[in-house]
């Protein structure tokens, strides 16, 4: 079982029934919408980046992310319910 993060919420790339959420980049895509180009990289922003954790694909959202863009933290909160994906952490009411 994944442990909560201080101030960050982790949504796990695994379904209900125990399988792996695909596509198998999804939360590198989801990260896309903070990220950046440099050098020939890209470059996540720390209020939204991909991670493994527990050979699990992860998103980890900064709670900071609700009061910087409500709107794309609120669409990745949607996603992860609409796609039924564990999210642990508690949800800011927002």
């Amino acid at each position: 079982m994944i442990k909560p993060m201080p101030n960050k919420l982790i949504i796990e790339g695994i379904t209900p029934d125990g399988q792996k959420f695909r596509p198998s980049d999804w939360a590198e895509r989801m990260s896309g919408n903070l990220s950046t180009f440099k050098n020939q990289r890209i470059h996540y922003s720390p209020l939204l980046y991909p991670s493994t954790i527990e050979d699990r694909n992860c998103l980890v959202v900064s709670l900071s992310l609700a009061e910087a863009n409500p709107p794309l933290f609120e669409q990745i909160i949607a996603f992860a319910q609409k796609n039924r994906l564990s999210i642990v952490g508690e949800l800011p009411t927002i």
